[in-house]
């Protein structure tokens, strides 16, 4: 059996005011040819489908148009999990209507363990493979979290709270699935020990970023799917716990991974091989830093290398030890004429102090819970008061998620 491994897509994010429309179309139209060309007999979505709760039309379009798509190809199976960034009313709506053509969305966890467990079979009737979809689990999920639990106490809890849950549907594949010699695969939305992120992707619980070691996925599950993290990577030194990565470029910080989908290959449920499969860069994002003439030299080697490509998004930052009038008219002004779109342009003054050389953040560049924290700490409150009222706040926008 082969398996292909995706998550993060992100449909309907705005990157600084700009849709990734376009970019989102040639990367799902590259995905349905490989899941053809590879002959996959079945897809993982690991979470995080949408970026917001209650997505675009365009969005919509995009994830409806490519499940028809594949649907149409000879893979048998399609699995969707929820993550953080998806709304699990909006995800499930038509969760009865898409199972009828073995697509199996599981937006929300569910208190019956059970639920989560998908058996998928073979034309003849006969299990092929075994998969527990669990979703982001959101607070209301992890009972043993108490919303009067107070820091580090609260933060054990809900680790407690991910590990039983996902103990709790392997004890169920194991009674159930142990002895079928067929893949048997789990999903998973969060923060492994030891993953490493490209960008400001804090614990989506709360406190450091280990929900779960990747040793204590039960270990009746021959192949780990996670979602959440944006960069490909195995973790914990098992090649079968890992991150597929999002599936475009999502950040600046994003620039240098390379986005790849993973494709998993089973010889009943012997793991036979696991190969990273590049996905084409649509549209590049581009960091440049430097004095005024190398960031020019640089704008100017962009607009020929890409020519023939979507014009590339670039952020700059220009190294100076003097004020320069009118900065970002000049860079404008300059590149007017280029293939390229200038997105963020900073001035960094290298006259300044080395602990000091810092550069200015701006508005875009912080989530909604940087900028309330950051009010927090400019009105005065103790450090162990702006952890509770964060936690408050993370509740809040999840609950207006959710209603979206």
């Amino acid at each position: 059996m082969k398996i292909l491994h995706t998550s993060d897509w992100h449909l309907g994010q705005k990157f600084i005011s700009r849709d990734r429309e376009e970019e989102h179309r040639l990367a799902l139209d590259w995905l349905v040819q490989t899941i053809e060309q590879e002959q996959v007999d079945l897809l993982l979505v690991a979470g995080d489908v949408f970026d917001i709760g209650s997505p675009p039309n365009y969005a919509r379009a995009l994830y409806f148009n490519f499940l028809k798509k594949v649907v149409k190809t000879k893979c048998r199976h399609i699995v969707i999990t929820g993550g953080n960034h998806d709304s699990p009313q909006m995800l499930e709506a038509p969760k009865e209507l898409l199972q009828l053509l073995d697509v199996h969305v599981v937006g929300a966890a569910s208190e019956q363990f059970q639920d989560e467990i998908i058996v998928l079979k073979n034309e003849k009737g006969e299990p092929e493979a075994v998969v527990a979809a669990v979703p982001f689990l959101r607070d209301q999920d992890l009972r043993r979290a108490a919303t009067s639990d107070g820091g580090q106490e609260r933060i054990e809890r809900i680790k407690e709270g991910i590990l039983a849950h996902y103990v709790a549907v392997g004890e169920v594949v194991a009674t159930h699935f142990a002895k079928l010699k067929i893949p048997k695969i789990v999903m998973a939305h969060l923060c492994v020990t030891g993953a490493e992120a490209s960008d400001k992707q804090d614990n989506i619980y709360l406190g450091n970023v280990e929900n779960i070691r990747a040793d204590q996925f039960p270990g009746v599950f021959d192949y780990v799917a996670l979602g959440h993290i944006h960069r490909p990577q195995a973790i914990g030194g098992r090649k079968q716990v890992r991150y597929s990565g999002s599936l475009i470029p999502l950040s600046f910080s994003e620039t240098k991974d390379e986005k790849s989908v993973t494709l998993v290959e089973f010889n009943k449920d012997k793991l036979q091989s696991i190969q990273l499969l590049t996905v084409p860069i649509g549209r590049r994002l581009k960091s440049i830093e430097g004095s005024l003439t190398e960031v020019q030299e640089r704008l100017e080697a962009l607009n020929e290398k890409y020519k023939e490509e979507l014009a590339p998004w670039v952020e700059v930052t220009v190294e100076t030890d003097a004020i320069i009038p009118n900065l970002s008219g000049l860079l404008f002004d300059f590149t007017r004429e280029m293939h390229l779109d200038l997105l963020k342009i900073r001035s960094k003054h290298q006259y300044n102090p080395l602990d000091a050389q810092v550069t200015d953040e701006q508005l875009e560049d912080l989530r909604p819970v940087d900028v309330f924290r950051k009010k927090c700490e400019s009105a005065g409150r103790a450090p162990e008061d702006v952890e509770e009222l964060v936690r408050t706040f993370r509740e809040l926008e999840a609950w207006m998620s959710e209603r979206e």
